[in-house]
């Protein structure tokens, strides 16, 4: 009985070994994120370009290189409270960061340094107007929080406060993919409903942007 166990579970094992690992875990944290180190910020400042939409490959990006992508966009990076992004009042990013890839869509949790699976549905070829946006290894989508923005009791003042933060962010992204050396480019032209329809946004949130990353 002993030795039936055994070979079951050093089978188990065995299949565990060989299943396929997605770039991006749904529920697990990411890696920690470079801090130190790389490219200077003047020297990222001046790599700084978007990349053409015909140059992203299939070349595949590291959880390790998402994991300072993210960070750099919109993660925590003092003790607390702090981002690496303006946000009024001090008060918790009211932009949310989505993670578009071939299996599925991630939500990233910038107090946890993790990713949620919200969606398994590959949507990157739905979500842009521009036919190369598939193209792209990920694509992050950004989203104001519409519940968070309310705080701000008008309308114009929420919606101008995150544009402005989606702003910030996407330039983080844009530095920290050149300090990588990592294509990036903006998307303005974005296919809204399908994106709220992909990730069942409630009412009040609302699609902003795509950046896409690639090699």
């Amino acid at each position: 009985m002993k030795c039936k166990m055994t070979h079951g579970l050093i089978g188990l094992m065995l299949v565990a070994m060989l299943a396929p690992v997605s770039p991006a875990l749904a529920g697990e944290s990411l890696p920690s994120p470079q801090q130190s180190g790389g490219m200077s910020l003047f020297e990222a400042l001046k790599k700084r370009s978007s990349a053409a939409g015909g140059d992203f490959s299939l070349a595949e990006i590291t959880r390790e290189e998402l994991s300072t992508i993210l960070w750099a966009t919109s993660g925590l990076n003092r003790e607390g409270t702090g981002w690496t992004v303006p946000m009024g009042r001090g008060v918790p990013p009211y932009c949310r960061v989505y993670v578009a890839a071939n299996d599925g869509v991630f939500l990233y949790d910038w107090k946890n340094h993790s990713l949620e699976q919200v969606s398994k549905e590959n949507i990157k070829g739905k979500i842009g107007k521009q036919s190369f946006v598939k193209k792209a290894f990920f694509s992050l989508i950004f989203v104001s929080d519409g519940a968070s923005l309310a705080q701000f009791n008008d309308e114009e003042v929420s919606k101008a406060f995150g544009q402005i933060a989606i702003g910030a962010m996407t330039q983080n992204t844009y530095l920290a993919c050149a300090a990588l050396k990592i294509g990036a480019r903006y998307i303005h032209g974005i296919n809204k409903d399908e994106i709220i329809r992909a990730l069942r946004l409630p009412q009040g949130d609302e699609p902003l942007a795509l950046m896409l990353i690639g090699k």
